[in-house]
């Protein structure tokens, strides 16, 4: 009896050393589990989490990549924490050093990737939505071809002219880097690119220069994008404002080269040429008296302020001296021996 009392205690304490051995590995790898790094790898992961989506697919969809070696053993986790069933659809960056509870977080939270779209001052409307669309991960949902649903769609209003079907929609979105996500589209920019503006606009209006001979904010936009495809130099902004502002008050001809340009079309080979100039559109304004019928590029805030506060000046011209400057003269016969030092090279 002595000897199966024994025999008893022995397979005891051998069960209990080895429930004990047992349960302090456990212990070790779940605390190893939950403080290192969920990877080894180096590299950030891009995870694209897919709407409906449960803990036990992210898990192993972690797993795939190489970023959780106990993919069951996460599952479990949520539910002990009673947080599998609050994991967000989107676009996550997960880095290699996540702790298992930093990664629970992220996936929560759903604060997806964002990425950069930015808007190109002096680019028309066409050359915006064009480099939108060619940007990674951003929806296409505008159509260039259909103009008029374009111009419903992003709330401009006015008659579409044929030869320069993008005219009403040239100016009105703020050149600026945006911030989108996965599965947006170039609409959602543009709309907060047009709102921007709008927002811009209205408050450099509010605060210009008395007396500026311009009837609204559309005129200043207007003349803002002409000063966005004149300057290179972007002290000079104000400067070049002041003289146009000066030969609208005199009522003189802007005589600018981009508004030509863009009269031109898609005929512009790069070179203005006699008869360019002297070819009458409703944007050349060698022919036309005041500002052309709408913007012809996007101007940024900057332009847009130089036109509401102008640098106070004499000049009535101003000609390219290289490097993105220019040469400001008061006067014609200034101008003239501006243009033969700096153009004709005599």
């Amino acid at each position: 009896m002595l000897r199966v009392n024994s025999v008893r205690k022995f397979l005891v304490w051998g069960i209990l050393i080895l429930l004990f051995i047992v349960s302090s590995v456990a212990w070790i790898n779940w605390q190893d589990f939950k403080q290192r790094p969920i990877s080894a790898q180096n590299e950030t992961l891009i995870l694209q989490v897919k709407k409906g989506s449960n803990a036990t697919q992210i898990a192993h969809q972690l797993h795939r990549h190489g970023f959780m070696s106990h993919p069951q053993w996460f599952v479990w986790y949520l539910r002990f924490l009673d947080k599998h069933h609050r994991l967000k659809a989107g676009e996550f960056a997960i880095q290699p050093s996540f702790t298992v509870d930093e990664l629970i977080d992220v996936l929560i939270k759903g604060e997806s990737v964002s990425y950069p779209a930015t808007i190109i001052a002096g680019q028309t409307f066409k050359q915006t939505l064009e480099q939108l669309q060619a940007l990674d991960k951003l929806k296409k949902e505008l159509d260039l071809t259909d103009v008029a649903a374009l111009q419903t769609t992003l709330g401009i209003e006015g008659k579409i002219d044929p030869k320069y079907p993008y005219a009403n929609l040239e100016g009105h979105f703020l050149p600026e880097t945006y911030y989108y996500q996965s599965g947006d589209s170039d609409k959602t920019i543009l709309l907060r690119a047009k709102q921007a503006m709008d927002q811009v606009l209205q408050e450099a209006w509010q605060s210009r220069q008395k007396n500026l001979p311009l009837k609204s904010p559309e005129e200043a936009l207007i003349l803002a994008s002409i000063v966005e495809k004149e300057t290179g130099y972007a002290p000079e902004r104000s400067e070049i404002a002041g003289v146009f502002v000066n030969r609208l008050r005199k009522n003189m001809r802007l005589q600018t080269d981009p508004t030509v340009i863009y009269g031109i079309g898609a005929g512009y080979d790069g070179n203005i040429r006699k008869r360019d100039l002297n070819r009458k559109t409703v944007y050349n304004t060698y022919q036309i008296d005041g500002l052309p019928p709408t913007p012809i590029a996007m101007p940024s805030s900057e332009a847009i302020q130089a036109v509401m506060q102008p640098k106070e000046t004499r000049a009535l011209y101003f000609v390219a001296k290289g490097g993105g400057q220019h040469e400001f003269s008061n006067t014609l016969l200034e101008h003239n021996r501006a243009v033969r030092k700096y153009i004709l090279n005599k």
